[in-house]
């Protein structure tokens, strides 16, 4: 029998903490709890959690930065709780590598099966990504083990786990068009509307990194009213 998945929940309510962890209990989660940074710094001395539910409005830190801190210092997934339903918060959680959030108030029921989309996700890509692979398109090279990107002067470039999911997806697909519905479930498992724009937010700002404000052409195309697609030709080396 596989070891059950591990969650930790950082929430301030500590009756929400409860309740959550009482109900992921009983569909065989392992589940801590925090209520504050410093606790879940501490629950997180040991073994990193598979997932963290991580609410954005805490006593004695903001959730952003604890999100980002998560994301540069553990493989942990991470699904956000806010109270607001604001696009920008959303598409800034995202950008930081968020993998899902929800909006309080909501029914632990949704709040289960997000969990279990995002922990499908993960457990997909990391089994399907091939061991030691490098790919090389239009001058750049993409380290896809060890998450690394490098320009064509050799110059290595930071992207946010978004960015670099959503560069992987665009490879993988080189010369087919990625619809923006697909890019959106990358991420969240949900499908875009026409008034969503954190698609064309996160395609903006990977862009900006491969250098598209220069003179070069353009790597990324936008196919109008449909999605994106990669035109550079693709190289695996193992």
């Amino acid at each position: 029998m596989s070891e059950p998945r591990s969650i930790l929940i950082v929430d301030d309510d500590a009756r929400l903490c409860r309740a959550l962890a009482r109900y992921l209990r009983q569909e065989s989660f392992r589940v801590e709890t925090a209520q504050s940074a410093e606790q879940m710094r501490q629950a997180l001395t040991g073994m990193p959690p598979d997932l963290v539910i991580l609410d954005l409005m805490l006593p004695d830190e903001d959730g952003f930065n604890l999100a980002r801190e998560l994301r540069a210092t553990s493989d942990s997934a991470i699904v956000m709780l806010t109270g607001k339903a604001d696009t920008v918060d959303k598409v800034v959680g995202l950008e930081l590598g968020a993998d899902d959030y929800i909006t309080k108030p909501f029914e632990p029921r949704e709040l289960l099966a997000r969990v279990r989309s995002v922990l499908r996700r993960v457990s997909s890509r990391e089994s399907d990504r091939p061991v030691g692979s490098i790919v090389r398109f239009g001058g750049w090279r993409l380290d896809l083990t060890a998450y690394e990107l490098t320009d064509p002067e050799g110059r290595p470039v930071n992207l946010t786990a978004h960015e670099f999911k959503l560069l992987t997806a665009l490879i993988e697909h080189h010369h087919q068009v990625v619809t923006r519905s697909e890019v959106l479930n990358l991420f969240t498992h949900r499908e875009w509307t026409p008034y969503d724009r954190s698609v064309d937010v996160l395609v903006a700002k990977l862009r900006k990194k491969l250098g598209e404000d220069s003179q070069q052409a353009s790597l990324i195309k936008t196919i109008r009213g449909v999605g994106y697609m990669l035109t550079a030709t693709v190289d695996f080396h193992s």
